[in-house]
């Protein structure tokens, strides 16, 4: 280090400075990403929350569907009852 000249010591304590300065931005971004990815988990978390409840109100769903074709299916035969029993009767 003795031979060193001061113009080389002055550029080594510049690259010093600039890898300083680039390990300070790289960390920030890896703490701005692990931010980013925890935000993330929890937004996938509440998003499959959401799909288990519809796939647990699927079956009542079904069931609702089918009593009210049933239902519908009754209103109809009841309308054409009518209609045959005026016309023939």
């Amino acid at each position: 280090m003795s031979d060193m000249s001061f113009k080389q010591a002055k550029e080594l304590v510049e690259r010093m400075e600039f890898s300083e300065l680039s390990l300070r931005k790289a960390t920030k971004n890896l703490e701005k990403t692990s931010k980013n990815f925890e935000q993330s988990n929890d937004y996938f978390h509440k998003t499959l929350q959401k799909q288990e409840d519809v796939l647990n109100m699927l079956p009542k769903a079904d069931k609702k569907i089918s009593l009210l074709y049933l239902a519908l299916a009754v209103n109809i035969g009841f309308i054409l009852g009518l209609l045959v029993g005026k016309f023939i009767f």
